[in-house]
């Protein structure tokens, strides 16, 4: 067996692992690499050969797990894409919405280029098409959870709930004879991204507790070094900010990411004005197309929800009067007019895509303001940049001073952090006899690899490089 580490080796995006077994090769993920330092990964040729691949598994519908499938069909996949239901109509509308959003980008370039009287060096262009998605698309083949399904013979896989946004699952592959010369199955588990327990909306992420051997672990490490605030003071935090920028009469400015970041906030607000805790005349704006579209299918997948989700749906939506989700550029441009306070989520979650960008461009240079972070901001994006306190920051190819408050909403990510990955890993009954600590950042990785080691002597841990092969 060959397994090659094709993205999220030490980093967090661009999500892509290789394995081939005999006669089956396959993905897990085909990722967008996010981190502006290694975007340039986006544009090279695949490493593996797209034409060989048999099938793509998928583990959830983020751009960092799933954007570069058109690409991969482009460049002669033809095979099957795997992933449950809710994960691969999500997939569609982020899809169609990346190839939207790179047309638009590749639009606006070309004009300022004309205006700035440049010629770039290589022309401008995009990774992938709306007719690349639609081709893609008709690849998808949809497996509920906990059902085992043969993909090929002597391939067997399970999606599992994982918690982290609606559909995303951990991946059991479980291969037999003709694919390996063993008699007994050889397992494969792939964490995906694993989310937190206790979270709205969604279920808790279950854990693995067959009672096979695990031959090989793939464990994502994206908050490996460190322990998240409490989910139960979210909301505390969430009001807190909104309360102090309505109080001076500003706005609130959220880079959401479109899928489950957007729709828990949604839920969150409407659990605060339930509650009186903010007031419940401020304007609250989804401004993101694709957001508006995810809330849509999220509706369509009740069975993703948890009870206590399911039960206060009524409430939730008489407490959100206010709420206003926005498709059309026109509706997006009256926010930079609006005076007053105001909520405004939009996307890109980091801050490197999509309408958030032209809000920051009209509200971060005034004080009355605050850019609430709501999530991971990867190396090299621009919601890392702000993060840092750089300032003048560079937005739209104009320098903007950063006059906003600038504040992170600890405890809202969809991650599982150090103790919560250890103890999903601890759950399993036994312990796999090689874990590789993928998707984090370098000290990230090493730091849950070494705690893994702690806790499992007996157990090979490897941290792979970016395009490092493993052979057994």
């Amino acid at each position: 067996m060959e397994i090659k580490f094709c993205g999220a080796a030490g980093s967090v995006t661009g999500s892509k692992h290789y394995v081939a077994c005999d006669s089956f090769q396959f993905l897990v993920d085909c990722g967008m690499v996010q981190e502006r330092v290694n975007a340039g990964r986006n544009w090279e040729p695949f490493l593996d050969d797209p034409r060989a691949l048999d099938a793509v598994l998928l583990t959830h519908a983020h751009l960092d797990h799933c954007g570069l499938l058109p690409k991969l069909v482009a460049d002669g996949f033809h095979g099957k894409i795997y992933g449950t239901p809710a994960t691969l109509d999500l997939t569609e509308l982020i899809l169609l919405d990346s190839a939207h959003i790179q047309e638009e980008d590749a639009a606006y370039k070309r004009k300022r280029h004309e205006r700035e009287n440049r010629v770039p060096e290589r022309p401008v262009t995009t990774l992938y098409s709306e007719a690349d998605v639609e081709k893609t698309v008709k690849l998808f083949q949809p497996i509920p959870y906990s059902q085992p399904t043969r993909i090929a013979p002597g391939v067997e896989v399970v999606f599992r709930e994982a918690g982290h946004i609606l559909g995303s699952s951990f991946i059991e592959v479980v291969l037999t004879k003709p694919q390996i010369q063993e008699d007994a199955p050889r397992r494969l588990l792939f964490s995906g991204d694993l989310g937190r327990a206790n979270r709205p909306i969604l279920r808790d992420p279950e854990v693995y507790s067959e009672p096979h051997e695990i031959f090989n672990l793939f464990i994502e490490s994206t908050y490996g070094d460190r322990a998240s605030a409490p989910i139960d003071t979210v909301d505390d935090q969430l009001a807190e900010v909104i309360n102090r920028a309505y109080d001076r009469g500003g706005k609130i400015i959220m880079p959401v990411f479109a899928v489950e970041r957007a729709q828990e906030v949604i839920y969150r607000l409407g659990s605060l004005i339930a509650g009186d805790r903010i007031p419940s005349q401020i304007p609250i704006f989804l401004d993101s197309p694709m957001a508006v579209e995810a809330t849509m299918i999220f509706s369509r997948h009740k069975e993703c929800f948890d009870e206590e989700t399911i039960a206060s749906l009524t409430n939730l939506r008489a407490s959100l009067a206010n709420l206003r989700l926005l498709k059309t550029r026109e509706e997006s441009r009256t926010l930079n007019k609006m005076q007053g306070p105001a909520i405004i989520m939009a996307s890109a979650g980091m801050c490197n895509a999509g309408r958030i960008k032209h809000h920051l461009a009209n509200h971060i240079e005034s004080p009355k303001n605050i850019v609430a972070f709501l999530g991971y901001q990867a190396e090299g994006t621009l919601g890392r940049v702000i993060l840092s306190g750089a300032s003048p920051v560079r937005i739209l190819g104009e320098s903007h001073p950063v006059r906003a408050e600038i504040v992170t909403i600890r405890g809202i990510s969809g991650h599982a952090d150090q103790s919560e990955l250890l103890a999903w890993y601890s759950a399993i009954p036994k312990r796999p006899q090689t874990t590789f600590v993928v998707h984090g950042e370098e000290n990230a990785s090493a730091a849950l690899a070494e705690k893994i080691r702690e806790l499992a002597p007996e157990t090979v841990v490897h941290t792979p490089s970016y395009g490092e092969i493993y052979k057994e």
